[in-house]
């Protein structure tokens, strides 16, 4: 999954590149391309990026849970002593 998006990332890099090298010649196909590799970008290497970094993660770890409040207290009182 690192290497898929990693080359993905260097696609979309590329592709913008190249739709803004295109762009002073050709303007609708620059626009175009850069385009096309924003949407890539937001519609695909974000939300696969997103679920990578996540995948594996507990969501009630980051939660402000009343369990969560009481020991950020109990460690803040260990810490003044």
């Amino acid at each position: 999954m690192k290497y898929f998006l990693t080359i993905l990332f260097l696609i979309v890099l590329i592709s913008l590149g190249i739709g803004f090298y295109l762009k002073p010649d050709d303007e609708a196909t620059g626009n175009l391309i850069i385009g096309l590799s924003i949407m890539a970008g937001f519609f695909v290497l974000m939300p696969t990026f997103i679920y990578h970094r996540w995948k594996n993660k507990s969501v009630k770890d980051y939660m402000l849970t009343r369990e969560s409040i009481e020991k950020m207290q109990d460690y803040q009182k260990d810490k003044k002593l």
